[in-house]
């Protein structure tokens, strides 16, 4: 499954890269409640659905992170647009074509928490 969402604000690929770390993961997004250890590309989170694995990998133009022993494979990128650059396209996926409609609407509560952190 996919969920999308945009965030009007105006950051390049190297904004993104150079500001959203695993240690201030909770100053851009509600959902995730707190770090409980960071090193690096890698760290502990605890979130809306449990405590996971994090990992923080660059890619062209942008971030993504992953959940390597979520049992989804939850995952999300952040990156500009490529249609318009005010604003970044946050992209979240899991391994399931379909789920429990209360876990979707966590997904999608996700997504849009990343919106609301970047827009602040």
């Amino acid at each position: 499954m996919e969920f999308f969402s945009l965030a009007t604000v105006r950051m390049s690929g190297a904004d993104l890269q150079r500001f959203i770390n695993i240690q201030n993961l909770p100053q851009w997004c509600a959902a995730i409640d707190k770090v409980l250890s960071s090193q690096d590309e890698r760290g502990d989170i605890y979130c809306i659905w449990g405590e996971f694995r994090i990992h923080r990998e660059l890619i062209h133009d942008g971030i993504r992170f992953t959940l390597p022993d979520c049992p989804n494979a939850l995952q999300w990128t952040l990156n500009p647009n490529p249609t318009d650059r005010n604003q970044i396209q946050i992209h979240c996926t899991i391994n399931r074509q379909e789920h429990d409609p209360d876990f979707i609407e966590s997904l999608q509560g996700f997504v849009d928490d990343w919106r609301r952190g970047l827009e602040d």
